[in-house]
């Protein structure tokens, strides 16, 4: 009797299927033993792994992908899968740049530009800097750098070809509203410093105004001498803003917070599994202005060391915090550089209150869905016995700020979508168009309907195609922004300011506790009277 043999298709089905069985009872057993120790390997074990696993992919896989690119993809998965957001590796570039953060130091030529139309458009030079001492104004299009066109650059590509090694030149050439022909300048640059202090500025009724952006390695120093100087202007009442103030150096918040706190004071408490992350901050010297009645603005996008110091503050009931609740920010990171490849990023600790009290936003699980009920939130007492909240951020003693937009405004900013950029480009233009023609010679206009009429022409050049009701109804946030950048361009930062302080939420409840307050005593007693209901506090709502 002869053995039929299967025919050849008939034979590679089979080895086929005999290959799949092969790979699943292989993979299924590997499987099966890492289930079995529940995915924990020893240091040799584990090195061997990734060793395995590294050259499997560097042999095998369908791309050829270099080592150098596969060590770096290892180290982002690492720092990645800590579910920390701000552990990181920064290439060289962002590693300069936080470099830049927290020394405020670059070398440039201290220009402020932003993007119009494809065109780079200097909002503000730099008081005194070689921007400014060479004669650019604000509203200048850049239409080309060393020789370079401009048109349809972005802010990064700019910046590469502004900046460069102090005592280098870069040429310059401008377009000007009102002046017909292109000016050419050349410009040096010098190391240039940005003050965490943006504005020191007197509003009404003795208050004094500071504009707080940073937490570079000299803003106490620069804090006390605005501080310094509005004192001498005659300011009773200090508004400190911190709004948008991302933080920076633990020590500078420390430092900050020490100038308005007294001896022995707890500022901030820093805990780590190392043990010198472990480490208790207290005022060292007494304070410069214990009579100064003070207020500090935060928002959302007040973080880091900006909430260290709204944090010691509030719990020493040293000042009235104003705005909505700030970012949550409850870790500090500590900054290790590897030389040309970058630097390293990571959380060493985890900061606490004078109180106690950690202010980290939780972060929803992955499982947990959007409905869900947000937890209590743990309560404290400053040393006057006001209650404060753990967890979410810094809530302020006075809620103050615009939550949610007036339904018409929404509707125009939905309407907008994609084209906002280009509705900002057709009011830029228009106050470009201004600056040339003398259009407005007064810092106290008034936005007429007439000059909503030119944006609205300059949006429908631009394709811009929405409803004109929905436009006109949103007419108080359309003529904000045509004021705010009418002010700017044609009279100045200053001018700018002002228009926008007139309606400034926040800072119209500041001024408002200030009047008539002789102390920080006034102060808390009437911010007690408008705290939020603890109700009020949610995890969702910030």
């Amino acid at each position: 009797m002869k053995l039929k043999l299967p025919s050849s298709s008939a034979r590679t089905r089979t080895v086929i299927v005999v290959g799949t069985l092969l790979g699943s009872l292989v993979t299924g057993a590997w499987l099966l033993q890492r289930g079995a120790r529940t995915g924990t390997f020893t240091t040799f074990e584990g090195a061997q792994l990734f060793e395995s696993v590294f050259r499997r992919v560097q042999n095998d896989f369908v791309d050829t992908v270099s080592d150098s690119a596969l060590y770096h993809k290892s180290v982002d998965g690492m720092l990645y899968e800590l579910r920390d957001p701000y552990s990181t590796f920064l290439p060289p570039d962002r590693f300069a740049r936080l470099n830049e953060t927290t020394t405020g130091n670059y070398a440039g030529l201290g220009l402020e530009v932003d993007l119009r139309d494809g065109w780079l458009i200097v909002v503000a030079p730099m008081p005194g800097g070689p921007a400014e001492r060479a004669g650019l104004q604000p509203g200048d299009r850049i239409i080309e750098i060393a020789g370079k066109p401009t048109k349809g650059w972005t802010n990064e590509e700019a910046s590469k070809l502004l900046r460069g090694k102090p005592g280098t030149f870069v040429t310059l050439k401008l377009e000007r509203p009102g002046i017909p022909a292109p000016i050419e300048l050349r410009v040096q640059r010098t190391t240039i410093h940005q003050s965490a202090v943006r504005r020191a500025s007197m509003l009404s009724d003795g208050v004094g105004y500071i504009d707080l952006k940073a937490f570079s390695d000299s803003t106490a120093k620069e804090l006390n001498g605005a501080i310094t100087g509005l004192l001498a202007r005659g300011m009773k009442t200090l508004v400190l803003d911190m709004r948008t103030n991302p933080g920076g150096l633990l020590t500078q918040g420390v430092r900050v917070s020490d100038l308005f706190l007294n001896p022995g004071q707890k500022i901030v408490s820093m805990r780590g599994r190392v043990p010198d992350a472990n480490r208790e901050y207290a005022d060292t010297a007494q304070q410069r202005w214990p009579q100064l009645p003070l207020l500090v603005l935060v928002d959302g996008r007040s973080a880091s060391a900006a909430e260290i110091v709204a944090g010691a503050l509030q719990d020493h009931d040293r000042a009235v915090i104003i705005g909505t609740p700030t970012y949550g920010k409850g870790s500090a990171q500590s900054v290790i550089s590897f030389g040309a490849e970058g630097g390293l990023k990571i959380t060493t600790a985890r900061w606490f209150t004078p109180v106690g009290r950690s202010i980290t936003r939780r972060l929803p699980n992955d499982d947990e869905s959007d409905d869900a009920l947000p937890a209590p939130r743990e309560k404290f007492r400053t040393d006057g016995g006001r209650t404060v909240y753990g967890g979410g951020g810094i809530t302020p003693d006075v809620i103050a700020g615009d939550s949610t937009p007036p339904v018409a405004e929404g509707i125009f900013t939905r309407a907008l979508g994609a084209n906002a950029g280009r509705f900002r480009d057709a009011v830029t233009d228009y106050a470009l168009f201004l600056k040339g023609t003398r259009g407005v010679t007064s810092p106290d206009f008034v936005v007429t309907p007439a000059m909503r009429d030119e944006v609205w022409n300059r949006m429908k050049m631009r394709g811009i195609d929405i409803p004109r009701g929905v436009y006109d109804d949103a007419e108080p946030l359309v003529s904000r922004v045509i004021g705010f950048d009418i002010a700017r361009y044609l009279f100045g930062s200053d001018a700018e300011f002002r228009r926008r302080a007139s309606v400034d939420k926040p800072l119209l409840k500041a001024l408002d506790l200030a009047h008539g307050a002789k102390s920080e005593h006034d102060l808390l007693r009437k911010a007690t009277a408008e705290a939020p209901a603890p109700d009020s506090l949610d995890e969702k709502g910030q």
